[in-house]
């Protein structure tokens, strides 16, 4: 039995890493995830290393329905290894960087607050980072929605890169109790009664910080807005029959919003392609998803066309490109013709912010949605709402479910509403509170007509950001030094 115990570790390890990628969204169930992250506390770096490949292997399971990539450009020989090759790379790529974190945890011990304190909040800065990097990230913050929303609620004060912080803390301390438990130790269930005690003051505490009263002056004037859902098949999307159908939706769309009076039409992420105008002039302003040339670049772009005008005069160009499909590694040395039909889109600026003459704005196309640090600079600089533009077709039904969850916590953070305009969904409605009010079916071609309301209020993480994080990980840090110091 002895010589089975470390093959135990590794199966126990996979199991966890297998719970802990089915507790994030679209399922969103923190209980699991604690007791998923027990076993990243109590066994060693080997382990941690399938436990990391495990959960985000499950948890980015959608990469597989790319395939077949031939719509891009790619060979079909080629599609089925690539999707599998990128699903891997992201797999060993999180196994690494948490092998890596078990590893430091190690040197420092383990069982120390210090240490939790510590290896807590270096990895929710971590989860920051990545979520601002190339790939469409699920971390543990967002594990709290849609399952959560009064826990989620602290999103309000920490980000979810606090929100991950904070669960790894209450995953470790019942690690500790657990451990306590198997070893019959005295004030065991006094702990556990602590442990509950705090999971319900954090509960109460982000349900207070959902429910209390925001200052009259927060609150802007009501916005009247109208979404369109052309749900054109991407792979099917140059065809003549398809191109014909994403033009009379738009001239639907464009006639409904001047007959409803909204303000503004907003139409999902490549709508019009590169130097199309709209279908007509209407009287209302467009908010679309599309191409703009800026000299020998290529962008993908948010195209903002004012009122009785058929081309954008502002454009906020897309930052964060999706790799293969928008964006080709080392491109710039290698040539990689014929891998790719759209591989030439170039990264714009990083700020999220559109300035409009009716009011600033939070812009995220695609899953720059991911990224809460970007759009909570831009509520700094005065967005007063946010916008989610996006294609998730092919994607299946999970991508649709994890990005409406991110819709949610984005909303939460911020305390701004939130209107998504998806091509095949999830065109959505989500209030500051984090609850999707509207939403249009999935696959289905439609219209959503909304009234929002701009706010200008700030929360605590829209004011201060990563830096409560930050000093929380400086003060693990010189008690983790501390501790070593007396142990010398």
């Amino acid at each position: 039995m002895a010589g089975n115990r470390p093959l135990r570790r590794w199966i126990t390890a996979a199991v966890a890493g297998v719970l802990a990628g089915l507790a994030l969204p679209p399922w969103g169930c923190p209980p699991l995830l604690w007791c998923a992250l027990v076993p990243l506390w109590a066994l060693g770096p080997g382990p941690a290393l399938v436990w990391g490949g495990a959960a985000v292997l499950v948890s980015h399971r959608w990469l597989l329905w790319l395939h077949p990539l031939d719509w891009v450009g790619v060979p079909l020989p080629l599609s089925l290894p690539l999707c599998v090759l990128l699903w891997l790379a992201i797999g060993l790529l999180a196994a690494v960087l948490v092998g890596a974190w078990r590893l430091l945890v190690q040197r420092l011990g383990a069982e120390c607050a210090s240490t939790a304190w510590l290896a807590a909040a270096l990895w929710g800065l971590s989860e920051v980072l990545l979520a601002r990097g190339p790939l469409f990230w699920i971390g543990l913050g967002s594990a709290v929605l849609p399952g959560d929303r009064a826990l989620a609620g602290l999103a309000r004060l920490l980000g979810a890169g606090g929100l991950a912080a904070l669960q790894l803390l209450l995953s470790w301390w019942l690690w500790r109790w657990l451990a306590g438990v198997l070893a019959q130790r005295s004030g065991v269930w006094r702990q556990a009664a602590a442990w509950l005690a705090v999971v319900l003051l954090l509960h109460g505490w982000g349900w207070w910080l959902l429910e209390a009263p925001q200052p009259a002056a927060a609150s802007g004037r009501p916005l009247a807005l109208l979404v369109l859902q052309p749900a054109i098949p991407t792979r099917e999307k140059f065809s003549w029959a398809q191109q014909q159908a994403l033009r009379r939706r738009l001239a639907e769309a464009l006639h409904e919003a001047e007959a409803r009076g909204v303000e503004a039409l907003l139409l999902p992420e490549g709508a019009l392609a590169l130097g199309e105008p709209l279908p007509r002039a209407a009287r209302v302003e467009v908010l679309s998803g599309g191409f703009r040339q800026n000299g020998a670049q290529l962008h993908s772009a948010l195209l903002r066309f004012q009122p009785g005008s058929l081309q954008p005069d502002q454009a906020l160009d897309k930052h964060r490109l999706v790799p293969l499909g928008e964006w080709i590694p080392a491109s710039r040395w290698l040539s990689w013709s014929g891998l790719s039909a759209v591989g030439g889109i170039d990264p714009g600026a990083p700020s999220r912010l559109l300035r409009r003459p009716d009011g600033p704005l939070g812009v995220a196309i695609c899953y720059e949605l991911a990224d809460g640090s970007s759009l909570a600079e831009a509520a700094r600089h005065g967005a007063r709402w946010l916008v989610a533009s996006a294609n998730l077709d092919p994607y299946p039904a999970l991508l649709q479910g994890q990005f409406a969850a991110l819709a949610q916590l984005r909303a939460l953070e911020l305390s701004r509403w939130l209107v998504s305009a998806a091509n095949t969904g999830p065109s959505l409605v989500v209030s500051p509170e984090g609850v999707v009010l509207q939403r249009l079916p999935a696959g289905e071609p439609g219209t959503l007509a909304a009234v929002i309301q701009e706010r200008s209020v700030l929360t605590g993480y829209g004011r201060w950001g990563e830096l409560p994080l930050l000093v929380a990980g400086l003060g693990g840090c010189m008690l983790a030094i501390r501790s070593r110091m007396r142990q010398s």
